[in-house]
């Protein structure tokens, strides 16, 4: 209930992570689907970047407004800065305060003097304004990093290199909330190289106790963290999805058309290849570059079929060489009983 500057940075990386899960699971496979050519009717879903954006924004973010308060010369507060959020935010909607120019707050007595509130995408947060100055501005003196930075412990020493007086700044350091912003910012930027693989776990209860299973509250978080939207995108959607090329190298030892190699694009190799398997109509289809599966079992069904064929090949080349071994060997054996016989007759 009493959310103060760690759990508003913890907030703001939690709409970070589930915006690159917007991102990688709703916005780029219905796009993918569109650059594709593959007939598909849009499915609406909560963007949260509205809100990462009031959060984060250069000019009117509520970090940079932070920033800005602490360090502008005079009378700074945390009651200062809540009026300049005020002032700045006063027309957002996902923004409440209670001294607001937005007519809709005035008369909200839940909301405190002193507080602001953010509509997350998980739901509505208050914050208490009180230390947000104080705690953003805690600056590490030069002189204790310089200090610790001479200590014998190597662990100790990595963690202070602003302390090197090689890398001497004089410049002002930088705030707790403009430092774990860069944080997130290369958090997002390792995790948008990466093939990332999703595991949505729920809290079944407040308690934290064992057995107790709330579906109300189960509910709320599977609506909050928008499965329901995922799971329409992926049902309506295809399973699979992988370039011709690919596909076609993977699968072509399943047709005689296509194996050992194929003479043509690889397209036209795919789609003979699907047709030789009979393969319905309904559980493919053909994009601009890919070759898209509707469901995960037409999938395994492939799958298997080659395991079967790769085993056949295995069997075909182990009889081949064997025949071919015992063939070398009978060819060597007659060429010498030819040379024995030769040998014998002249002697006889």
């Amino acid at each position: 209930q009493d959310n103060s500057f760690e759990q508003f940075i913890i907030n703001y990386c939690n709409e970070k992570l589930q915006q690159i899960f917007i991102e990688l699971t709703l916005k780029e496979e219905q796009e993918e689907y569109i650059r594709e050519g593959i007939e598909w009717t849009h499915i609406e879903y909560f963007n949260n970047a509205i809100i990462c954006d009031l959060i984060e924004n250069n000019q009117t973010g509520i970090l940079a407004m932070l920033d800005e308060e602490c360090l502008r010369p005079g009378t700074v507060t945390d009651d200062t800065f809540l009026e300049k959020l005020n002032q700045v935010c006063a027309t957002h909607q996902h923004f409440e305060s209670r001294m607001s120019k937005c007519s809709r707050f005035l008369n909200d007595t839940s909301l405190p003097h002193s507080c602001f509130r953010i509509q997350h995408y998980a739901g509505k947060v208050m914050y208490q304004v009180e230390g947000f100055v104080d705690k953003n501005n805690d600056l590490l003196y030069r002189d204790l990093s310089q200090a610790m930075w001479k200590a014998n412990h190597s662990l100790i020493k990595a963690l202070f290199p602003e302390g090197n007086p090689a890398k001497i700044n004089l410049k002002r350091p930088p705030t707790a909330g403009s430092q774990f912003k860069a944080s997130v910012a290369t958090l997002m930027k390792n995790l948008q190289t990466k093939n990332p693989n999703y595991i949505r776990w729920f809290k079944p209860n407040d308690k934290k106790a064992a057995h107790i299973f709330n579906e109300a509250l189960v509910c709320h978080q599977i609506r909050y963290l928008g499965l329901l939207e995922n799971v329409r995108v992926r049902r309506a959607g295809y399973a699979f999805r992988q370039p011709y090329e690919a596909c076609l190298e993977r699968y072509k030892m399943l047709c005689k058309q296509t194996w050992p190699h194929w003479r043509g694009p690889a397209r036209a190799g795919v789609e003979v290849l699907f047709n030789e398997l009979g393969i319905p109509e309904e559980e493919f289809s053909f994009g601009r570059s890919k070759i898209f599966i509707r469901n995960p079992r037409t999938l395994f069904k492939l799958e298997d079929l080659r395991k079967q064929r790769l085993e056949d090949l295995a069997t075909l080349i182990g009889k081949i060489y064997r025949g071919w071994k015992c063939r070398t060997r009978f060819l060597l054996m007659k060429k010498c009983q030819i040379v024995i016989a030769s040998w014998y007759r002249r002697y006889s």
